[in-house]
């Protein structure tokens, strides 16, 4: 693998990202829930394996699944009282979720450094070896998200996966045929946690060094461009949107300030022409022209979102 530390770095960041990206597509892919608080449950699990590790001196591989599973116990908490709003009032109370997780991250100082932010986390060792240069890391990363893509594609197809799925598309008529649909959606938010904790774990462990600011609101909603982009609803769209929106101002780093402004047509145009995203160029037309309703909704729901 013939790669700069600096494109391994980044490649590193976009399969972080991909495994996070993937959980999204829990709660907004298959639930259809709209969520802009991703990264509040990304950055709980950086901070719940960087504070055990550097405060309690926990080993790495034991923080971890405890990090995960304090996340997963976190959503399941606020799922009950968040999941009961539909729509863009969801949005808005995850980004308010986002946006609480960041002030309490900032202001916290005795715990959480505030925005000075928790440093020196060990890396992660197997068999001894530590992964401390970037290749090792990448390689894996790789595995976990092979890991990670497999068990949300078994997951796809299970009951569990369908009634999310039917849950989407219609409520009502999920209800009436006996599925659980509060229920439903909480598995999904919970699950979609779960994936984001992951990631943020990753994170931590790659970086050695986290901040508030590596979690703020403006990445919930490039979790959500980067699943837009790549196709909802499918394991490898997320894959493929994480890797190309980590990687798109790299590569368009001599349009300078125009980035944005580029980067904004490239949306609409995958709004316009592939509204099932990368992963749905090969559908049929009119699934994916129907597939655009709900994304433009959630460009509208996004920009109205921001403070």
């Amino acid at each position: 693998m013939l790669l700069a530390d600096y494109q391994l770095r980044l490649l590193n960041l976009a399969v972080i990202s991909a495994i996070a990206v993937i959980g999204l597509n829990f709660a907004f892919g298959y639930a259809g829930l709209i969520s802009l608080g991703h990264a509040a449950f990304v950055g709980t699990g950086a901070y719940g394996v960087a504070l055990l590790t550097t405060l309690l001196a926990w080993s790495p591989w034991l923080a971890l699944p405890v990090a995960v599973a304090g996340t997963a116990i976190f959503a399941l908490s606020i799922g009950f009282p968040l999941l009961r709003l539909k729509g863009h009032y969801l949005a808005l109370a995850t980004l308010g979720l986002n946006v609480s997780f960041s002030i309490v991250a900032a202001n916290w100082i005795e715990l959480t450094g505030g925005t000075n932010g928790v440093s020196r986390i060990p890396e992660l060792q197997i068999a001894g070896h530590a992964l401390a240069d970037e290749r090792s890391y990448l390689w894996f990363a790789l595995v976990v998200l092979a890991l990670s893509a497999a068990v949300a594609a078994l997951l796809h197809v299970s009951r569990l996966g369908r009634a999310m799925i039917a849950v989407r598309d219609d409520e009502t008529a999920s209800s009436m045929t006996g599925i659980d649909v509060p229920r439903v959606k909480l598995a999904a938010f919970v699950l979609s946690s779960v994936y984001a904790a992951l990631a943020g774990s990753l994170f931590a462990f790659h970086m050695r060094f986290i901040s508030p600011d590596d979690f703020g609101y403006a990445h919930s909603i490039t979790y959500l461009a980067m699943l837009v982009v790549g196709g909802e609803g499918s394991v490898v769209g997320a894959i493929l949107g994480a890797l190309l929106v980590t990687f798109l101002p790299e590569w368009l780093r001599f349009l300078g300030s125009a980035y944005l402004a580029f980067f904004g047509l490239f949306v609409l145009a995958i709004l316009v022409f592939l509204p099932s995203g990368l992963a749905g160029i090969r559908r049929p037309r009119s699934i994916r022209r129907d597939a655009g309703i709900k994304k433009v909704a959630l460009v509208a729901v996004a920009k109205d979102a921001r403070p």
